[in-house]
């Protein structure tokens, strides 16, 4: 049999030789996971910026950031799991270079349902039945058109003297624009389980805010000074009221 030869007039020897093996872990910044810095479980890639996380780390993280941890991106101004989607490809690649990660997921769960004495879910193929088009719910993402404010609300902390108020972990409310500082207030209130001695001060750019005054009059006469990447931003602190 005649040698095959390489473009460069050299015989070509490939079919003989074995194909050289690259070590794991030249492969860890596509198949680990940035927040965790674990093995992707469940990869979830964000749709703005295409940067794929664990899909419980990332849902955490967007309890208190809506930016990609890895770029910065802003993902969604009010709901960023809105642009979030399961990387089913990429976590079949993550289990086939990972011996046995696979079945001690697996295991992890089961045990995890097993001791809360819950049914463990069917982890095998999902068969997908057809539906009439027209028994089909509409998007239960669908944002109403009077939801037209997008706050940002940041806390900046309370006076000496305050205290056993829970951290306001949804700083992200997407509102109308009639709503007015006291209800942003009450929000706040609710969220923060607050005392009724407390105080809640709320301030934009370099304005203290009076309870009567309308976000869209406020996002109109502070201007751009109060917006910061198309958000209101909000910042509010606990102080005790003043005695007369």
């Amino acid at each position: 049999m005649l040698p095959r030869w390489s473009h460069e007039g050299t015989t070509n020897d490939s079919e003989d030789e074995e194909e050289p093996k690259r070590p794991l872990s030249e492969f860890y910044p596509y198949i680990r996971c940035a927040l965790c810095s674990l093995f992707l479980i469940d990869a979830t890639t964000i749709i703005e910026c295409l940067h794929t996380f664990c899909k419980s780390c990332i849902v955490k993280h967007f309890f208190y950031n809506n930016r990609c941890p890895t770029c910065s991106t802003v993902v969604h101004q009010t709901q960023p799991t809105y642009n979030i989607r399961p990387d089913r490809q990429l976590q079949d690649i993550v289990y086939k270079m990972v011996p046995f990660l696979e079945e001690s997921e697996r295991k992890q769960m089961c045990q995890f349902y097993k001791e809360r004495g819950l049914d463990v879910p069917n982890t095998g193929p999902v068969v997908i039945k057809r539906q009439k088009k027209e028994n089909i719910p509409p998007s239960v993402f669908t944002i109403p058109p009077e939801l037209d404010v997008s706050l940002l609300l940041e806390f900046v902390g309370a006076e000496e003297g305050i205290a056993n108020y829970k951290p306001l972990e949804r700083r992200y409310v997407r509102v109308s624009g009639e709503a007015t500082v006291r209800h942003v207030e009450i929000f706040i209130r609710r969220k923060m389980e607050l005392s009724s001695a407390c105080q809640v001060d709320v301030v934009c750019g370099d304005h203290l805010l009076d309870h009567f005054q309308s976000l869209k009059d406020i996002q109109s006469f502070v201007g751009e000074e109060a917006l910061q990447d198309g958000l209101l931003v909000l910042h509010f602190g606990l102080v005790l009221p003043s005695q007369p």
